[in-house]
């Protein structure tokens, strides 16, 4: 994969099955009625990435600003929660007819699948989305995702289709994440600033490249910025796939960004597969748990995480829910599946091995977060 150039996201050689994420300010003109000309254009590319051997995923936002303008609600159906949930039950209905008839036209079936933060942090339905995911595929069809926002609460959401479309390549299996913003890529300033360049590949995100993002979304319509990109590219990366930013506001975006190499590519610095990629993707974790120094360079090398180096417990989990693991200086360094509920992790804390036994009552397990079940991040 370090070889990986933008020219090679549509080679089937490269990448056999990519995810294309698109906005709702480039699916919805600023009234609200859908860009048909440019959903024209967009199938046409789906089909001819599909007739050059390519697997396509599809996330699109648009369902809320749909319905909003059928409805007539302001502020693009965001005023409030019961707006937005509203504005969704009647948009998805037209945003699915829209690739319905889009993709028919070029002799694709769609499919529809709508999703919550919960299909996906929980290990269970994950697999289920993904096997769905995988049939649809194997059959020829083109899903169609979305988040389910006429019942997705604050608490449920993923907040915005950037992460949605990682962790959806995640379960796909895919190889590339191909987001279409309306800017050409990453900057290493605000774009509108004098002298910003555009940064052509990344390899991991960090600190200072965080620092390049801005986190507005400038059309207002939709709800993901260039931070919420990034965090794309952290989940994306941890599963050894590659994303790249493209300017979407052409005709033809895909091969236009493509041919010229205009946008941003990120690297995956690593593969993790399975559970451990499942596990360092989570958006929502049910406490952390903070370790000493030594610990923490314990689990750099590969061992589990025991009782004796936790110094900090927070947040209120049972026996395998996810938590991060926090370094000394309150960096999150993993994520992992507790063993043991709050209270006995509480009883634990700092106390060695010996010792268990008599605290808890019982035969203790052999970590506290077994390196089985840990992801470094």
């Amino acid at each position: 994969m370090s070889t990986l150039a933008l020219r090679h996201l549509t080679d089937a050689a490269a990448c056999p099955r990519i995810v294309l994420k698109i906005g709702s300010s480039l699916l919805v003109d600023g009234e609200g009625q859908p860009r048909r000309a440019w959903l024209d254009s967009i199938g046409e590319e789906i089909a001819a990435l599909r007739r050059g051997g390519q697997e396509v995923v599809v996330v699109s936002s648009g369902a809320i600003a749909l319905g909003a303008a059928r409805l007539g609600l302001e502020k693009g159906g965001r005023g409030n929660l019961a707006d937005a949930q509203a504005a969704a039950s009647v948009g998805q209905i037209a945003l699915a007819s829209l690739w319905s008839d889009k993709l028919g036209a070029q002799g694709l079936t769609a499919a529809q699948l709508l999703l919550t933060l919960d299909d996906l942090e929980d290990r269970r339905r994950y697999l289920n989305a993904s096997s769905t995911l995988a049939r649809l595929l194997e059959n020829g069809a083109v899903p169609v995702v979305n988040e389910n926002d006429s019942v997705a609460t604050q608490e449920i959401r993923f907040g915005d289709n950037d992460r949605l479309a990682a962790r959806v390549a995640q379960a796909a299996r895919a190889d590339a994440v191909l987001l279409l913003s309306d800017v050409d890529g990453l900057y290493d300033r605000n774009p509108r600033e004098v002298g910003a360049r555009l940064v052509p590949v990344v390899e991991g995100v960090d600190d200072a490249v965080r620092a390049m993002a801005d986190g507005g979304s400038s059309s207002g319509l939709g709800s993901g910025g260039m931070v919420s990109k990034l965090q794309a590219a952290e989940i994306a990366g941890r599963a050894g796939i590659a994303l790249a930013i493209l300017n979407g506001t052409h005709d033809a975006p895909i091969a236009r960004a493509l041919s010229g190499d205009t946008g941003t590519l990120f690297l995956p610095p690593r593969r993790d597969r399975g559970r451990k990629a499942w596990l360092g993707g989570r958006l929502r974790l049910k406490g952390a748990l903070t370790v000493d120094a030594g610990c923490a360079a314990a689990l750099a090398q590969g061992g589990s995480l025991l009782a004796a180096g936790v110094t900090a417990i927070e947040g209120a989990f049972e026996r395998g829910d996810a938590v991060a693991i926090r370094d000394p200086q309150g960096r999150a360094i993993a994520h992992g599946l507790v063993e043991y509920g709050t209270a006995d992790c509480a009883a634990l804390k700092g106390r060695r091995s010996s010792e268990h036994a008599a605290l808890l009552g019982y035969a203790p397990r052999a970590a506290v977060v077994h390196r089985d079940h840990m992801v470094l991040l």
